[in-house]
């Protein structure tokens, strides 16, 4: 059963981008490999053309994801978000209790996660706790090593424009 995919715009324009991206110029290429590959001769003992078509595979595969992603999206309407609680979409500042560090996440579907850039998943540890909490909570988060981490709420910001 698949399950929802939740998008921000901004999310929902990347992968756009990158469906366009492969469906266009990079099965040309591909296609294009393919051919240059035949012309070496004897398909059966022909790596380059193995190695084009498996690159193929992978793409066809890639897009075939990118369609179902984009085909079961459910897109954030910023004027649904608000600032008094946490919901996907939600920028969330946070202080860490034990050391004082303050950190600031976004909240994402899971097919727009990563850590990288602070956008969290819904799905993950800090993201499932944070979701549909308000200011000023303080949240325990279980994390893989260690003792679980106690996070103050400091400020709700919309993140999309």
């Amino acid at each position: 059963m698949p399950k929802d995919v939740i998008l921000t715009p901004e999310g929902l324009s990347k992968l756009q981008e990158e469906l366009e991206l492969l469906s266009t110029t990079k099965r040309r290429e591909v296609a294009q490999r393919i051919k240059e590959a035949r012309e070496f001769g004897d398909i059966a003992e022909n790596s380059e053309y193995d190695d084009a078509k498996n690159e193929q595979a992978m793409l066809e595969s890639r897009i075939a994801q990118l369609q179902e992603k984009l085909r079961l999206a459910t897109v954030i309407d910023s004027n649904d978000l608000s600032t008094d609680v946490v919901q996907i979409g939600s920028v969330v500042h946070v202080k860490d209790e034990k050391t004082g560090k303050s950190v600031k996440y976004t909240i994402v579907g899971s097919a727009e996660a990563n850590p990288e850039e602070a956008k969290l998943s819904n799905e993950s540890p800090v993201g499932r706790a944070l979701i549909g909490r308000k200011r000023n909570d303080i949240v325990a988060v279980r994390v893989p090593r260690g003792p679980a981490r106690k996070l103050k709420i400091t400020k709700i910001d919309v993140g999309l424009k």
